[in-house]
């Protein structure tokens, strides 16, 4: 992860995340990368490795059999965690189609994290204990009620942890399997994720 060019505490007229969403929304990113909002400046994410994309892939693919009618997944969707003044760009984040189609069309502005019905992170090397912490942590705050974390590079092997009931700024519950075990996402998707299919 980068830091992009933006001054560290720098404040237009003493508010300092709407300056830094207002840079956001005029960085001129990369073709497959990612900015971010965190810790009060902007990062840029650089492009995953295929595996990675893979794995969001068959993901994606699980979920549309379930999914009602309006709800969307969204690959580059911005989420804002209000209470940390975080923006995130997850993997894969579960929405109201109504609330990225019903804006007007040149508006880039994130989504209310609150909004989010499921977010997936797949670690990459360079930002798995951002995934594992601090997202966690933040995503706990919005509060999303489902994270699935999806650890290519765990310490004991490939895990997938589906991480529900946030709390207090806390998940109460996670259920964690090893890459080949299947992890059933709870209502109101009731999948079963066969993550031995994952790529390594």
């Amino acid at each position: 992860m980068t830091a992009a060019m933006v001054e560290p505490g720098r404040e237009s007229g003493g508010r300092t995340w709407e300056y830094l969403l207002q840079s956001w929304r005029e960085l001129d990113v990369p073709e497959g990368w990612r900015a971010e909002i965190d810790g009060g400046q902007i990062h840029l994410v650089p492009p995953p490795h295929r595996h990675h994309n893979g794995i969001a892939a068959r993901v994606q693919r699980a979920l549309y059999g379930v999914l009602p009618p309006d709800w969307e997944i969204y690959q580059t969707l911005g989420i804002h965690i209000a209470p940390l003044d975080k923006l995130y760009m997850p993997d894969l984040v579960v929405v109201s189609s109504e609330l990225v189609e019903g804006v007007e069309a040149e508006s880039s502005d994130p989504v209310d994290a609150a909004e989010a019905l499921l977010v997936v992170e797949v670690t990459s090397r360079g930002n798995a204990e951002d995934d594992r912490k601090k997202k966690l942590w933040a995503y706990a705050h919005a509060p999303v009620p489902v994270y699935l974390l999806i650890d290519r590079f765990d310490a004991h092997g490939p895990t997938a942890t589906l991480f529900t009931e946030p709390q207090n700024g806390a998940y109460k519950h996670a259920d964690r399997v090893p890459f080949g075990d299947e992890l059933v996402l709870p209502e109101p998707f009731a999948v079963k994720l066969d993550t031995g299919a994952f790529p390594r």
